[in-house]
């Protein structure tokens, strides 16, 4: 059998062969989604994007012989190293061929660039962060992923514990249909007329005249509330504004709700309708018509995945989640949306995973970020 090469993708052709990697793996996996081509490439570095203004990548190809069979990106978070202290580097993006020895070749390169950066332990996967797609798939490969979740075959994680990687912390997604809706709402709705009227909130919709402006706001909400969350890191200046300014095509108005104290907005409920059924078709493809198919008649889009809700430390503890939750109910019967997903949902949320488990949610899919020390052991073996 041939020898495997890790290489850096420099030029057109194996920066290509890194991207279109996954087609080759998945061709025949009637679940998988592929990645909007257009962003995949800010993702991993080979495009200009405001998360590598200050944050670094390495991406490496796997080859044996002249077939590419693996890829993977080691990416130097500064805003998680600044914030935590700890020595952690990541790894992203990677695709594999089930091969133990492709699989060590690429973490070892990665953990390698890392070590050599003065990392001390490699987490993954992320995408390239924790505002990104996160996390491998450990169970739930029954159907496909929603919009901005990940995908990956079931072998991948016998690949990565068999590197030595052990588990940081699990991720869930829940699901839920139309048909539980009215009985949830039913359930909680006098407790949300109680907490309304004892805080004085007042709920509103996105404004559509100022919808950067508000977009702007809700994501600021968004940093702000997950400060206490682990592994986060705020989105910088410019990484908010990008995303703001995609956001906009995405977002459906009625289905974004911001919750004000005082005429200062203190929490905010994110929903996405599910777009990769369409992404699919058009095989990731934004251009030249692929963008009019993604967005035109969102309406006829039945499923919706519920990214956060979220509010402001210092109003936590108030009951305003629910609140923004239970007002979502009657827009989402009025856009006719038929099932929804919930994520993700840390296993250590106590109380959103409480929260969810009570309302009726199930758990359909269970993600997990891996961590394993660059130590001195380890080290002689890259």
């Amino acid at each position: 059998m041939e020898e495997i090469k890790i290489i850096e993708p420099k030029g057109f052709w194996k920066r290509r062969a890194f991207l279109n990697l996954p087609w080759k793996l998945y061709k025949d996996d009637p679940y998988w989604i592929p990645a909007i081509r257009m962003d995949e490439k800010e993702l991993v570095g080979f495009k200009k994007t405001p998360f590598y203004e200050r944050n670094r990548v390495q991406t490496f190809l796997a080859q044996r012989g002249k077939e590419v069979v693996g890829r993977i990106a080691a990416i130097y978070n500064v805003g998680h190293l600044e914030r935590y202290n700890d020595g952690v580097g990541f790894f992203g993006f990677f695709e594999c061929v089930d091969d133990q020895a492709v699989a060590n070749a690429l973490f070892d390169a990665a953990a390698a660039w890392l070590k050599a950066k003065g990392c001390t332990t490699i987490r993954g996967p992320m995408n390239p962060s924790m505002n990104h797609t996160v996390g491998l798939l450990i169970d739930g490969f029954d159907s496909s992923p929603y919009f901005m979740m990940t995908y990956n075959p079931r072998y991948y994680e016998k690949l990565v514990e068999g590197w030595g990687f052990k588990k940081a912390q699990d991720m869930f997604a829940f699901w839920g249909s139309i048909d539980m809706l009215p009985s949830v709402r039913d359930n909680y709705l006098d407790k949300c007329e109680r907490i309304r009227e004892r805080t004085g909130v007042v709920l509103r919709k996105v404004d559509v005249k100022h919808f950067q402006r508000d977009v702007e706001q809700f994501l600021t909400i968004y940093n702000r509330s997950l400060s206490n969350t682990w592994g986060f890191v705020p989105y910088s200046d410019a990484e908010l504004k990008a995303l703001a300014f995609g956001l906009k095509f995405l977002m459906v108005p009625e289905l974004v709700i911001g919750v004000e104290l005082d005429g200062e907005l203190i929490g905010a409920a994110f929903c996405l309708p599910d777009y990769n059924p369409r992404i699919r078709a058009i095989k990731g493809r934004l251009f030249p018509f692929g963008f009019i198919k993604l967005l035109r008649r969102k309406d006829k889009i039945k499923r919706m995945r519920i990214l956060s809700t979220n509010v402001l430390p210092e109003y936590q503890m108030l009951g305003l989640g629910l609140v923004l939750v239970n007002e979502l109910v009657p827009k989402t019967l009025e856009w006719g949306i038929q099932e929804a997903e919930f994520s993700w949902v840390l296993e250590s949320n106590q109380f959103s995973r409480g929260a969810l488990e009570r309302g009726g949610a199930k758990r359909s899919k269970t993600y997990r970020v891996y961590d394993r020390a660059i130590d001195k052991a380890a080290a002689e073996q890259l």
